[in-house]
């Protein structure tokens, strides 16, 4: 896979390079939207989720005060089984808003251990309007386990967030959006704001303003994350 300037280039895949690859027999595709556009039309061969696509335990719609964290292990291990997704298994995600959602499924790939995991660049609509193999055909059935090897370091609890407030080591990054952020904007939550001393930077800064929304060049990224003061030096907690 060529280096495309990133310092982890094989995180990014090309629509071009999953078109090449579509029939890999080690490749699990991830439509990462609700499940009900899933079966309208995805990606040739691609598995959908069929819980929250945030990846949450299954009663999380009915209970959400009970399940705020990323699903359990057994759990996880039960849907990445029926998706598909083997402990060798070359994961790509994908979605139609902006990569956010594929995001969120290659971090919790990454959480539980999986670290042979990408994001399709521009997504659904991308690979829609270049006429790539689209289907509503579910996918073969593949026999494979998965091992999950949870990485608590890769999350935040709230009592450490509190210790972190005022360090200077740590930078707090919301990442929401901006009446989130100014508190104009609550989402149904019983309080609204931000974390004492973060910086804003709302997700849709990292991807270009169009349709497809790719990902801006490793340059841009880097000068937007310095101008709020998000540097390698530094601990970052996003939210």
């Amino acid at each position: 896979m060529p280096s495309n300037g990133f310092s982890k280039p094989e995180i990014l895949v090309s629509t071009q390079w999953l078109e090449e690859h579509i029939g890999d027999s080690d490749i699990r595709i991830v439509d990462c939207d609700p499940f009900d556009s899933y079966t309208r039309a995805h990606i040739e061969g691609a598995a959908g989720i069929k819980v929250h696509h945030y990846i949450k335990h299954p009663d999380y719609a009915r209970d959400p005060k009970s399940y705020p964290l990323v699903a359990e292990p057994d759990v996880v291990k039960e849907l990445f089984e029926d998706m598909g997704i083997g402990d060798d298994t070359t994961v790509v995600a994908y979605d139609s808003s902006g990569s956010l959602w594929a995001s969120r499924f290659w971090w919790v790939l990454n959480y539980y251990g999986h670290n042979n995991s990408r994001v399709l660049d521009g997504g659904w609509k991308k690979w829609f309007d270049e006429g790539r193999p689209v289907s509503i055909d579910r996918p073969v059935k593949k026999e494979v386990t998965f091992t999950p090897k949870s990485e608590p370091g890769l999350v935040c609890l709230i009592d450490d967030a509190m210790l972190a407030i005022g360090n200077d080591e740590t930078l707090f990054l919301d990442v929401r959006s901006d009446g989130e952020w100014t508190g104009t904007v609550d989402r149904g939550n019983g309080r609204s704001g931000r974390i004492p001393d973060a910086v804003h930077l709302e997700w849709l800064n990292f991807v270009t303003n169009d349709k497809h929304h790719t990902f801006k060049s490793p340059q841009e990224l880097r000068d937007i994350l310095e101008a709020a003061g998000v540097t390698p030096e530094k601990e970052i907690v996003t939210y």
